[in-house]
């Protein structure tokens, strides 16, 4: 029997906004690393170098991490575009949070891939407009080291702060506008991962893109 609703996404599917060249990842800080990051156009003193720091491509994970952007030391959500090139190649040279039967042969080589990466990949359960848990996952990657330190010179095409778009969307969901406020989000679609990073990250491979 035909339900009329679109079939869930895979459990692990990278799903983003993005286009030829970028795509979008969402971070949240207090204002003082906000508005320098703006007006730098990337991330400047006194976002720190030396600590990880985690991208993600889900607008509503962000919004549940940041609990609608009203998180102390959160108060600020930046959409940052990135190279996808740069993003593609960090994900190749990830390592997953945890160990997965489905990707690592033993412990010692997650072990090993721990030691010698400095990106790490964890999928957490995908979050509705009003934060309610999904049963598909949503990608987030932590970048340390050398990684941080690309991310911040190479791979940023520019940021935008979105905390008034969250806080708008956050209105029209407690209002019960859900579908307005749907509109309101940067539309993710599947995104392309190239074999060589979904098998690193376990994710679905998705084409076209």
């Amino acid at each position: 029997m035909t339900t009329g609703q679109a079939p869930s996404p895979p459990e692990r599917q990278v799903r983003a906004a993005f286009d030829d060249g970028h795509l979008t990842v969402y971070q949240a800080y207090r204002p003082e690393i906000a508005d320098a990051a703006v007006a730098a156009g990337t991330f400047v003193a006194p976002f720190s170098l030396d600590r990880m720091t985690w991208i993600k491509p889900s607008f509503t994970w962000m919004m549940y991490r940041s609990g609608w952007a009203a998180k102390p030391g959160q108060e600020r959500v930046l959409a940052v575009r990135i190279a996808r090139p740069a993003f593609d190649d960090a994900l190749a040279g990830s390592c997953l949070s945890h160990v997965d039967p489905a990707v690592h042969e033993s412990h010692a080589q997650w072990q090993e891939q721990v030691r010698c990466t400095q990106v790490r990949v964890q999928w957490d359960p995908e979050r509705s407009l009003t934060l309610a848990r999904l049963p598909w996952r949503a990608i987030q990657i932590g970048l340390t080291g050398d990684a941080v330190r690309r991310y911040v010179h190479e791979w940023i095409a520019g940021i935008t702060d979105v905390t008034d778009l969250a806080h708008d969307v956050h209105r029209m969901v407690e209002d019960g506008d859900v579908a307005g406020a749907r509109a309101l989000v940067p539309v993710e679609a599947p995104y392309p991962l190239p074999a060589e990073a979904a098998r690193a990250v376990g994710a679905t491979l998705t084409t076209g893109g």
